[in-house]
Parts: structure tokens; C-alpha cells; sequence
């Protein structure tokens, strides 16, 4: 089966989604998804069979930009956002995300994606400049129909994955899921 066929298939059939690519993609960031709970959570409800998608806490609009690192950049793009679409849109240029992990400098959107807490967060979705549906995901998608949430062997910080695994609910949501350290 190709899950990454499967998942551009739901992101398209998804009007929502789509209306939220079309208004990041207008945004013309470089190295840009939109990223986490929007793929995450759409594969996990096909999952577990669920009529209607999940509420999205936030559109994670990810992007990579080296030359300009702050974040006032940041609050004028989710202003600007906001100014045209309803959703609650989060803006992060990944390209400064390093020194938040105390990580070495990030060299892309995936390079920062690889770091995530969980294996199954780090995949993203944009729209390249024809309009085609691509995927970003440093780990692949197959992780994303093993059932699981993986702690990322690259980022082994157990007390933050067990925090987030608590706080959002994963579990009580998806009750299929279960976690792999």
C-alpha cells in the first residue's frame, strides 16, 4: 500500500485542508508545510473510521528561513493569516527553532522536523509552485499507520513525550494508539 498516496488521496478529498495549503502556499515562504497535528491527526481519524475530522488546536505553519530568524517575522505572517481565513493559524521558522532545543543549527524544515518529540508529529504537507500536493516527513509516513506514538530516538526526551501524550489527549482520542518508547 502507499501511505503517502493514501494521504495526499484524504488531504484532497478534505475541502478544509485544502483551503488552508492554498492560503500558507500564497504566503511563498521558503521551504514551507504545514506540519503535526494537520497530517497527524487526519491519518489517525481515517484510522480509527471517525465521519468527521478531529478540531485542530492550531494550523502549525513551518518554514525555513535563515536570513531572517525573528520572531516579530513570525507575528506578521499569522496577522496577515488571520486577516484572511478563520483558522488558528501558528507560525514558526524553523531556521531559529535550535536554539529554543539547544540543538546544533538546523539546515532545512525536515532537518528541524527530524528533532520533534514524537516520530509521528514530524510530517508535513504544501503545495509545490505547479500547485501539486507534496509530503514532508523526515521519518516517512509509515509510522503514521503502525497505531503508535514514538518517542524519536533523536530527541529522547521522555518526560517532554510523556507530557505531550497526556496533555493532548492522544490516547483518549485514539484509542487504538499506543505508545513505543
Amino acid at each position: 500500500m502507499d501511505h503517502e498516496a493514501l494521504i495526499k488521496q484524504w488531504i484532497m478529498s478534505d475541502p478544509d485542508r485544502m483551503a488552508a495549503l492554498t492560503t500558507a502556499a500564497a504566503q511563498k515562504l521558503p521551504g514551507w508545510c504545514l506540519a503535526a497535528g494537520f497530517v497527524r491527526n487526519l491519518v489517525w481519524d481515517k484510522l480509527h473510521g471517525f465521519v468527521a475530522s478531529t478540531p485542530l488546536n492550531d494550523i502549525d505553519l513551518i518554514y525555513f528561513d535563515s536570513d531572517d530568524v525573528g520572531d516579530s517575522r513570525d507575528r506578521e505572517i499569522e496577522r496577515r493569516l488571520m486577516g484572511v481565513s478563520t483558522l488558528p493559524w501558528s507560525v514558526k521558522n524553523q531556521a531559529r527553532m535550535h536554539a529554543r532545543n539547544g540543538d546544533y543549527p538546523y539546515t532545512s524544515t525536515e532537518d528541524a522536523m527530524s528533532f520533534w518529540v514524537e516520530v509521528e508529529t514530524a510530517v508535513g504537507a504544501a503545495l509545490d509552485d505547479r500547485g501539486e500536493l507534496i509530503i514532508m516527513a523526515p521519518f516517512g509516513v509509515k509510522p503514521l499507520f503502525s497505531y503508535t506514538i514514538t518517542l524519536n530516538p533523536k530527541r529522547p526526551k521522555r518526560t517532554d513525550f510523556d507530557a505531550r501524550v497526556y496533555n493532548k489527549r492522544w490516547l483518549q482520542t485514539w484509542p487504538k494508539l499506543v505508545v513505543s518508547v
